[in-house]
């Protein structure tokens, strides 16, 4: 029987908004390093709780992805404090450098609200992802992951996807167990330097 995928709750947000974000990642990350940037108000959209990920390129390679996947802060906060983890608390990679700051690309993904997946055996939670679409988090015991969606350039296949995601998690890639959750996600992304329908380069940068 096809799956019909539940409903997953969001913020939607237009370019515009996309944009603030990026600019405030942008300058949460400045402020770290020094540099003065102007201050956005605290608009009511930015109040709501929202759960972000942050994720820094640096000459085309990944530089820093940090994240929450449950919205329990306000949007502002949630996106500026990740911007700062992405940058600097990220153990996979050196604290971003003032000489850096300029050529970084920042990435903004706003997550909606995960829902479980139902399975009683690893193919049923396999057939119910949708590849390019969803992002997953694995857990079993303490050991947890997620990828988001954009993973699934580099990991087209479900299986591959999950396999690596379970790596990730400190599991091997064949490890399976009944109480194994995977709940999947969607997300809005916006990057610097992305063209929007019509628009000019999204995330103007501040060296």
């Amino acid at each position: 029987m096809p799956h019909s995928p539940s409903p997953r709750r969001k913020i939607m947000l237009v370019t515009d908004q996309g944009e603030t974000l990026l600019h405030l990642a942008r300058a949460a990350i400045g402020k770290e390093l020094g540099f003065r940037s102007h201050d956005l108000p605290r608009t009511a959209w930015l109040e709501e709780p929202g759960a972000t990920f942050v994720t820094l390129m640096l000459d085309g390679q990944l530089h820093g992805c940090i994240g929450t996947l449950e919205a329990c802060r306000p949007l502002i906060d949630d996106v500026c404090q990740n911007a700062v983890s992405s940058a600097f608390r990220d153990p996979r990679f050196p604290p971003l450098t003032k000489e850096e700051f300029a050529d970084v690309q920042v990435e903004v993904s706003l997550l909606s609200k995960p829902q479980l997946i139902s399975h009683s055996r690893e193919e049923d939670a396999l057939a119910q992802l949708s590849p390019g679409q969803d992002g997953v988090i694995f857990e079993y015991g303490h050991y947890r992951s997620t990828y988001l969606p954009q993973v699934w350039a580099q990991l087209p296949d479900p299986q591959s996807f999950i396999a690596n995601l379970k790596n990730k998690a400190g599991l091997p890639s064949d490890f399976w167990s009944d109480e194994v959750r995977l709940s999947h996600y969607t997300v809005q992304k916006w990057r610097e330097g992305e063209l929007p329908q019509g628009g000019q380069p999204l995330g103007e940068r501040h060296g």
